[in-house]
């Protein structure tokens, strides 16, 4: 199978009418997301927004599982409907990314929207000879599929009955999965082989090849799913329309919490309203695409501390710019910035270019913020250089899905006006007066930055934990 490369598909798909066409499995909506979820749709996202700035146009589906056992106990316990339990969880969802500043999917199909199409696919296997009728169900032979196993690199001599296999005596063999489970507990649908509902895998072939066609570019999801719901995917996909199922395979790696699996029987699972309230998104983003995204990544206090550090000096930049006033541009000084902000863009993409390197696309653009900030310490950042450099950094702010916080006409000419009057005090040696100034721009989160010969500010973004 191939592995993920943004770079065949950025030459490829470049100035072309073509869209690269992207199906992410989606949530299972029984409970509140955590990060392990943000950071697989955070990848994705800044994936989108990466091919759409190299002007490709991006079809992304990602589904929302709503019939699963989760959600039935879930229902039981709080003695209501499975459809109330998911209404709610999928209205959760779209809270909790909105304000990770995730762009919504072109669609986010519900299993249970498409259960004829489903039907329809399991008929398809049954008639090729791929799947059959037992007494609990209708399974996916899978050892009429030779290539069973080519994305796992599992062999199927070596796979046995066990935690992530179903045990079920009336399957021919204990490997063949479940396409559709005969059951009279409630929801169920009534099937040609008798009333019950979709086994988990078939749903997420059914809705791709319904939006995406058969062979589309990218598919993806945490690493977790490889085996065996991408697996099973695979198997019942390709046997169905006798072609590859997906390009290029994406899997994202897990967050360990303090080196530790994550998981609700460890009491240490992170949801994204927890971890939003006290990080906030932009912290939550970085943090996100800090590794590489195969692998896995620790989620600790620590390097999230760091993480708020960095993403001060993002402002401290953003705002130096943004408020630089002098005109006057040394030479030598503007075919320097020239060079860096063309270097760094480069590194960027580079970065991205090269198995989508997040980790190295996100130093490129540090390198770019340092490069500001020390211009702007030592007083040669001018508003020239700033307008040479404020493109690439809001390109790249951009695609990284940073947002930075906003400020108002009437908010600069506010702080303005005070800074003026605080610098008179200071003249005037009122140095009390002129700290109960600081003190007032302070409560409107407004950090004062001295220079030699002026005073600038920026504007914090609010996290929960400095609070």
């Amino acid at each position: 199978m191939k592995i993920f490369d943004t770079l065949s598909v950025t030459e490829k798909y470049l100035d072309t009418s073509d869209v690269v066409r992207i199906y992410l499995c989606g949530v299972t909506v029984y409970d509140e997301s955590h990060i392990g979820h943000a950071r697989t749709i955070i990848v994705f996202d800044t994936l989108r927004r990466y091919l759409e700035t190299k002007g490709i146009k991006v079809k992304l589906i990602q589904n929302f599982t709503d019939v699963d056992d989760k959600i039935i106990n879930r229902a039981k316990k709080e003695n209501t409907s499975a459809d109330k339990i998911t209404s709610r969880y999928i209205t959760n969802y779209f809270e909790d990314f909105d304000r990770l500043q995730v762009k919504r999917a072109d669609l986010h199909p519900k299993a249970t929207e498409h259960i004829a199409d489903m039907i329809d696919l399991i008929k398809g296997l049954i008639d090729k000879g791929f799947a059959y009728v037992s007494k609990n169900g209708v399974y996916f032979s899978v050892l009429r599929f030779n290539e069973y196993g080519k994305l796992s690199k599992k062999h199927v001599d070596e796979l046995v009955a066990g935690a992530r296999v179903e045990v079920d005596e009336t399957k021919k063999d204990p490997l063949d999965f479940a396409l559709w489970k005969f059951s009279s507990e409630l929801p169920t649908w009534d099937s040609p082989w008798g009333r019950g509902r979709p086994g988990w895998h078939i749903e997420c072939s059914a809705m791709s090849l319904k939006y995406l066609g058969s062979n589309f570019e990218i598919h993806g999801g945490g690493r977790d799913l490889i085996f065996p719901h991408h697996e099973n995917e695979i198997a019942q996909s390709e046997s169905f329309t006798g072609t590859n199922f997906a390009k290029i395979w994406m899997h994202v790696g897990m967050v360990t919490i303090n080196g530790e699996k994550m998981s609700k029987s460890l009491g240490n699972t992170k949801s994204i309203d927890f971890v939003l309230k006290r990080w906030g998104p932009n912290i939550i983003r970085l943090f996100c695409l800090s590794g590489h995204y195969s692998k896995p990544i620790d989620y600790s206090e620590d390097m999230l501390k760091e993480t708020v550090t960095k993403w001060r000096q993002v402002e401290n930049c953003y705002f130096e710019m943004n408020l630089a006033e002098n005109t006057q541009t040394r030479p030598e000084l503007l075919n320097q910035i020239h060079e860096i902000t063309n270097e760094v863009n480069l590194e960027f993409d580079n970065a991205l270019d090269s198995d989508f390197n997040t980790s190295l696309a996100i130093s490129a653009f540090f390198k770019l913020v340092k490069h500001v900030n020390q211009m702007a310490s030592v007083e040669t950042l001018t508003r020239e250089i700033s307008n040479i450099v404020l493109p690439a950094f809001y390109r790249m702010s951009n695609i990284l899905g940073l947002q930075l916080v906003e400020i108002t006409e009437e908010e600069k000419i506010k702080i303005s006006d005070l800074i003026k009057l605080r610098n008179t005090l200071r003249l005037e040696k009122k140095f009390q007066d002129a700290d109960v100034i600081r003190r007032q721009i302070s409560d409107m989160d407004i950090i004062l930055i001295d220079h030699k010969t002026r005073t600038t500010w920026m504007k914090q973004e609010k996290i929960g934990i400095e609070n």
